[in-house]
């Protein structure tokens, strides 16, 4: 991931903080991963960074000269006491005294991230109605800045920016470059946040809105408008979590809503439930949730309507978990492909195979894959040994295998079956390949190779073999690289790689 104007930005909020606490940040080495700065009269400044807080005492305390100072170089503290800083996505909150007096000021640090949508891109970029979740702070207007970019840059789709407090796309007139080619409309008070909603989709022919915090019954009545008008609704809520979402009665109608039904007496017997049940009222304003349970771990509830349902139902169904990569994951990822693709000598001499009721394709993948010198013949007179599966070896065939193998002294080989594990398993067996990182790592990768060129011969999904976390990494690379959609799905030790035919345009 990078930062997008990530210096310059900083440099803006120094110039505005006392020069005393200006200087100790810019000399700090960690102050590009700088998050808040609390100034409070009569309190030491405080410098929050992603994993530490330092109470600067040596730096005393805050007078109301600081406050003031800081509060005539921002723009005007709106009905929500938040202000900016022009041209950036930077936010100052205030804290007021009970005669309206600022005492107190948050300065939170706003950063572009490109890249924080990747894992979840097919989400986004599928037309769905996609719903946020996540506790403050924990990067969800992030995300929605950078679907903004993706959806209006790379997608190429009229999108709106709904932004109530400007920290989606920044203060003043002129949006930040972190939304790409969105369009912004402002809004006045955080009480108007619904009629913008409802005047994006009339004035302006949006396919995309995008929209911070629904947390208000008309926002939810909003919402679910603008989703029968066929545009796509990308938002983030107020809630940790789907089960939070479930039980609020003022948002859960983002989600279908929830009502007591009586059921018949057969009906209920046939459940094994009460006569009165709970169930889902109508269908849900978005297709998908995400919970963001961390910075680098999402929950993903797609469809949603079958998670509701079965919560419902008593009878809950595991989210999908996606996992974004580290930096370090990402070149180990890199350095797995560049290494793949170069050729290596063979290490063996060559050995000429004569399968029988094994599929040859099969056979010449997994030759090709661990790269060992395997000709396969359709002579048997020619072959050195004979490849069979165990099922032939006990049916009636083996009368004809060994009419055939007659007069020849030629070994024969037998597998429990022909999946691509177990051929695998014999060539790694017989030519004593260990199983190396570096082996396994080359046997996936060519793997989903094989698979994407499969889904887009026969346009169908493909599922290839359970993988660790960074092999798994750069399998979705390869299948992004052959301009196919792919995601992880099931649970550790079976997570494994999905892809997923072209869609349509």
């Amino acid at each position: 991931m990078k930062i997008i104007n990530q210096m310059d930005d900083l440099e803006l909020l120094l110039q505005i903080l006392p020069q005393r606490v200006a200087k100790y940040i810019e000399e700090h080495q960690d102050r590009h991963v700088l998050t808040e700065v609390v100034l409070d009269l009569g309190a030491f400044p405080e410098v929050r960074f992603s994993d530490t807080v330092y109470r600067l005492s040596e730096l005393g305390e805050i007078t109301m000269e600081d406050i003031q100072g800081i509060s005539n170089k921002v723009g005007t503290f709106d009905s929500d006491n938040r202000a900016g800083i022009e041209r950036t996505l930077h936010r100052i909150s205030a804290i007021r005294n009970r005669a309206g007096k600022i005492i107190g000021l948050t300065c939170r640090v706003g950063r572009a991230v490109a890249g924080t949508v990747e894992f979840i891109r097919d989400i986004v970029e599928s037309g769905q109605n996609c719903l946020f979740l996540g506790p403050p702070g924990i990067g969800k207007t992030t995300i929605l800045r950078e679907t903004a970019r993706v959806l209006s840059d790379e997608s190429h789709k009229r999108v709106i920016v709904v932004d109530t407090s400007n920290e989606i796309a920044g203060d003043g007139d002129i949006s930040h470059p972190g939304i790409g080619f969105a369009r912004r409309l402002q809004v006045p008070t955080p009480e108007q946040q619904d009629a913008v909603m409802i005047e994006a989709v009339q004035n302006h022919m949006p396919e995309v809105i995008i929209v911070d915090e629904i947390g208000t019954e008309e926002e939810t009545r909003a919402a679910r408008t603008i989703a029968e008008r066929g545009v796509q609704l990308v938002a983030t809520a107020h809630g940790h979590s789907l089960h939070n979402l479930i039980k609020n009665p003022v948002l859960s109608d983002l989600v279908g809503g929830v009502q007591h039904v009586v059921i018949g007496d057969e009906e209920a017997k046939f459940r094994g439930t009460n006569k009165t049940v709970l169930e889902r009222k109508s269908l849900p304003t978005f297709d998908s949730v995400i919970e963001i349970r961390a910075r680098e771990k999402f929950a993903i509830y797609n469809p949603v309507a079958r998670y509701i349902d079965a919560h419902l139902a008593s009878d809950p169904l595991e989210p999908e978990i996606r996992t974004r990569f580290t930096q370090v994951e990402e070149a180990k990822a890199s350095e797995i492909i560049e290494e793949s693709q170069e050729a290596v000598t063979n290490r063996f001499d060559q050995v000429t195979l004569f399968t029988y009721g094994i599929n040859l394709d099969r056979v010449k993948m997994v030759v090709e894959m661990l790269e060992v010198p395997v000709n396969v013949t359709q002579q048997i007179g020619e072959a050195q040994f004979v490849l069979t599966v165990r099922s032939q070896v006990r049916s009636k065939s083996k009368t004809k295998l060994n009419r055939m193998l007659d007069g020849r002294e030629i070994p024969m080989h037998v597998v429990s079956s022909q999946s691509t594990a177990q051929l695998t398993k014999f060539f790694r067996e017989y030519f004593q390949i260990p199983e190396s990182d570096e082996e396994l790592e080359r046997e996936a990768l060519y793997e989903i190779r094989q698979a994407c060129d499969k889904v887009n011969h026969e346009s169908r999904v493909v599922e290839v073999m359970p993988r660790n976390n960074y092999i798994r990494h750069a399998q979705h690379r390869v299948s992004q690289e052959m301009g196919l959609n792919s995601m992880s799905v099931g649970e550790e030790p079976n997570r494994r790689v999905r892809v997923y035919p072209r869609t349509s345009s």
